[in-house]
C-alpha cells in the first residue's frame, strides 16, 4: 500500500494541472477576446504616451 500513497500526490497534481490547462485554453479567444485586446491596447497606449512625455520633458 505504500506505492498507492506515493502515487496519489503526483496523480492529484496532474489532474489539477490538466484542469488548469483546459481552463486556460477554453478561455482564450471567444467573446472576451476583443475586451482583453482593448485593455492591452489601452495599457500600451498609456505606457507609450508616458514614455513620450518623459522624453519631451528631458528635451
Amino acid at each position: 500500500m505504500d506505492y498507492v500513497s506515493a502515487l496519489v500526490p503526483p496523480v492529484v497534481m496532474a489532474v489539477f494541472f490538466i484542469g488548469l490547462i483546459v481552463t486556460i485554453v477554453k478561455t482564450q479567444g471567444g467573446a472576451n477576446k476583443s475586451k482583453e485586446d482593448a485593455v492591452v491596447d489601452a495599457a500600451l497606449a498609456r505606457a507609450e504616451s508616458a514614455r513620450q512625455a518623459s522624453l519631451d520633458a528631458k528635451a
